[in-house]
C-alpha cells in the first residue's frame, strides 16, 4: 500500500493518545479554556450535502444565543471548500472566513476552539481522534467508525483529551426518545421481549451524485489524503463522492441508517453491543456498480454479556427497492408494544385474560401511554434538513462545550454503535455468525477477527 508523507504524518498523529497535551495544557485546565461569555469559534470539517443541508442549519438556530460563530471551512475538494467559504460568509455576515486545503493547515492556523465533522464515513473517528489530539471539541457525525481499530483509536484519543465530543445520533436530543427511555427504565414497560426496526426508501438515486462524479478530477483534491489509512488504490471519483455505495468507505445502510436505530436500543437499556449477530443481503435491483447492499436484514441477540439466561432479539431490515413500512422501530413485552412511530405505548399483542388464564396466570396487558403529543416525527426523506431533533443536538453540544458535561451522545455511544455496525458488516460480508471478543474488544467472524 502506497502511503503519502501526508497520509503517514496524519496516521502517525492520530495514534498518539495524548498528543494533544503537547500543546502546553492539561485536560483539566482545558476545560476551563472557553469562558461562559468567550466566543466559540468553528470550523466545517467537510462542507458535504449533510452539512449544507441539515447540520449548518442547526448551527444557525442556535449560534447567536450560544455565542458561536463559523470561522473556516476545510476541504480536501478546491470547488466545496471554495463553495463553503462564500456559503458561511453569506449566512454569517463575517467577511473573514478562511478555507484551509487539509487539517494539517487548519489546526497549525490554530484560529478555531471546536470542529464539526461531516466527511466521509470512514473518515469520522480518524479525524474525531486528530481533532482530540488538536484540543478541539467535536461534533461528529455518525457512523463514528466503520472499523473497530480506528473506534478504539478515537475512543482513546478522545477520553485522553477530556474534550465535549457529540455523536450525530439525533434521537438522543428528541422529546419522544427521553420519553421511551423513561418509560422503559421506569419498569412500566416490562421486560423488552423483542424489537423490530425497519428503514425503507424507493430511491434509486439515494447517495448517486452523478453530476459530481462527472466534474470532478483527481488535481481538483488530494486523493491520498482522502483515502487516510485505507488500502491505497487508483483514483475513483464515485469513491471519494458516492463512498456510501463502496465499503471499505462505507458499511452503506448498516452505517447510515442502522447506527441510529441500534443506538435506541443501547439507550434504552444500558447494554453496550449485542452478544451476537447474523445477517445477509444483497444487491437485488440496483445495479450500478455500487458495492454495498440495496436490501438487508440483521437479527441480533441483546442481553447481559454475563447471563446468558436473559435476553431479547433485535430485528433490523432495510430496503433501497420499495418504500411500504416506512421507517419503524417498535419496542416489544409481554405485555403491549412501544411504538416510536406512533409514539405511544399500548397493550397491542400483551397476554389476554384467554391465554392467560389456560396456564393460571394474570393477564398482562399496558395501558395506552402517549410518549410526547407534540414530538418530532423521524424525517426518512433524501434530505432530511434541519429537523428539530438535530436542531436540539446541536444546541445540546453547543450547551455542554460552554458547562464541559456530558453531551447527549458521547463518544461511549459512537463507540457501541460501531460495535453493532462492524459486527453487521462482519456477517454480512462473510455469511459468519459474529461475535464480540469483549477481552480484546475485536469483532469475530466464525470465531476470527474480522478484517476489512
Amino acid at each position: 500500500m502506497e502511503i503519502s508523507s501526508g497520509r503517514r504524518d496524519f496516521i502517525k498523529k492520530t495514534t498518539m493518545g495524548t498528543a494533544g497535551l503537547a500543546m502546553g495544557m492539561s485536560a483539566k485546565s482545558y476545560a476551563n479554556i472557553i469562558g461562559a461569555n468567550d466566543r466559540v469559534n468553528v470550523g466545517i470539517l467537510g462542507f458535504s450535502g449533510r452539512a449544507q443541508g441539515a447540520l449548518i442549519p442547526a448551527f444557525y438556530k442556535s449560534s447567536d444565543k450560544m455565542n458561536f460563530q463559523i470561522t473556516s471551512v476545510c476541504d480536501l475538494w478546491n470547488l466545496r471548500r471554495e463553495e463553503g467559504v462564500e456559503v458561511i460568509k453569506k449566512l454569517s455576515g463575517n467577511k473573514k472566513v478562511k478555507g484551509y486545503r487539509n487539517t494539517d493547515e487548519m489546526y497549525e492556523d490554530n484560529q478555531i476552539d471546536a470542529v464539526i465533522i461531516s466527511t466521509a464515513d470512514f473518515q469520522h473517528a480518524l479525524l474525531a481522534a486528530e481533532a482530540a489530539n488538536a484540543k478541539k471539541d467535536v461534533y461528529c457525525e455518525k457512523p463514528f467508525a466503520e472499523t473497530m481499530e480506528d473506534n478504539r483509536q478515537a475512543l482513546k484519543a478522545v477520553n485522553d483529551a477530556g474534550i465535549v465530543l457529540q455523536v450525530g445520533s439525533q434521537r438522543r436530543s428528541g422529546a419522544n426518545y427521553h420519553a421511551a427511555n423513561n418509560f422503559i427504565k421506569s419498569g412500566q414497560f416490562g421486560d423488552i421481549t423483542s424489537v423490530e426496526m425497519s428503514w425503507n426508501v424507493n430511491q434509486p438515486g439515494r447517495w448517486r451524485r452523478p453530476k459530481e462524479v462527472a466534474a470532478i478530477k483527481e488535481t481538483d483534491t488530494d486523493w491520498k489524503r482522502f483515502l487516510l489509512n485505507r488500502p491505497y488504490e487508483q483514483w475513483d471519483p464515485r469513491k471519494y463522492l458516492e463512498y456510501r455505495l463502496f465499503w471499505p468507505y462505507s458499511s452503506g445502510i448498516p452505517g447510515q441508517w442502522m447506527a441510529h436505530q441500534i443506538d435506541t436500543v443501547h439507550w434504552f437499556t444500558d447494554l453496550p453491543h449485542p452478544r451476537s449477530v447474523a445477517a445477509n443481503g444483497g444487491i437485488y435491483l440496483w445495479k450500478d456498480g455500487r458495492k454495498n447492499y440495496d436490501t438487508m436484514t440483521a437479527v441480533f441477540d441483546y442481553g447481559p454479556l454475563n447471563d446468558m439466561s436473559k435476553g431479547f432479539q433485535v430485528v433490523y431490515s432495510s430496503r433501497f427497492t420499495n418504500s411500504a413500512g416506512g421507517t419503524k422501530e417498535i419496542y416489544y413485552s409481554n405485555g403491549g408494544e412501544l411504538n416510536l412511530d406512533t409514539n405511544k405505548v399500548t397493550a397491542n399483542g400483551g397476554l389476554i385474560e384467554k391465554y392467560a388464564k389456560a396456564m393460571n396466570m394474570k393477564p398482562n396487558l399496558l395501558d395506552e401511554y402517549s410518549l410526547s403529543d407534540n414530538a418530532p416525527k423521524v424525517v426518512t426523506s433524501a434530505n432530511t434538513g434541519a429537523d428539530d431533533t438535530t436542531s436540539l443536538h446541536m444546541l445540546n453540544w453547543m450547551e455542554c462545550i460552554r458547562s464541559r458535561k456530558e453531551t447527549n451522545a458521547p463518544v461511549k455511544a459512537g463507540y457501541n454503535h460501531s460495535i453493532a455496525n462492524i459486527m453487521t458488516t462482519a456477517a454480512l460480508r462473510t455469511g459468519q455468525f459474529v461475535t464480540f471478543d469483549e477481552k480484546n474488544q475485536e469483532v469475530l467472524a466464525g470465531g476470527k477477527v474480522f478484517q476489512y
